[in-house]
């Protein structure tokens, strides 16, 4: 069963990188902008999602030992 949940993480990690990725690219848009302060939210979302992934991949390796 651990590989199956395994499998699931990494996949779960896989799309928390691709939102993460997608936050940097507006984040990037807004950050030389008059509504620049916007960035500020978006670069603690996309923190946020490498926590989570960073997580994610912890829980995976645990489930792995």
């Amino acid at each position: 069963m651990a590989h199956s949940d395994i499998a699931e993480l990494s996949t779960i990690g896989a799309q928390l990188d691709e939102l993460a990725a997608r936050v940097e690219s507006v984040s990037d848009r807004f950050r030389n902008s008059p509504d620049s302060a916007v960035t500020n939210d978006l670069d603690l979302a996309e923190r946020s999602l490498i926590g989570a992934r960073r997580a994610l991949a912890r829980a995976a390796k645990a489930l792995g030992e």
